[in-house]
């Protein structure tokens, strides 16, 4: 299926897509490296993160510390 996983800051902005890929079936794991699109690192803080995969949905909170 067509997997979308996309970081997004406190206020609903776009900061970073890591996938945007089909995959196949399976575990997977990434690790992201605290940069937005532009390559810029960003702040530590909350972050929201976006699963998207075929169907299902996801969205979900994480810490960025530094």
């Amino acid at each position: 299926a067509l997997v979308n996983i996309t970081v997004y800051d406190m206020m609903g902005r776009q900061v970073k897509t890591l996938i945007n890929d089909q995959q196949t079936a399976g575990y997977r794991s990434l690790q992201w490296n605290s940069t937005n699109d532009a390559g810029s690192p960003v702040s530590a803080g909350i972050y929201l993160y976006k699963i998207q995969a075929g169907e299902y949905i996801s969205t979900k909170k994480m810490v960025l510390l530094k």
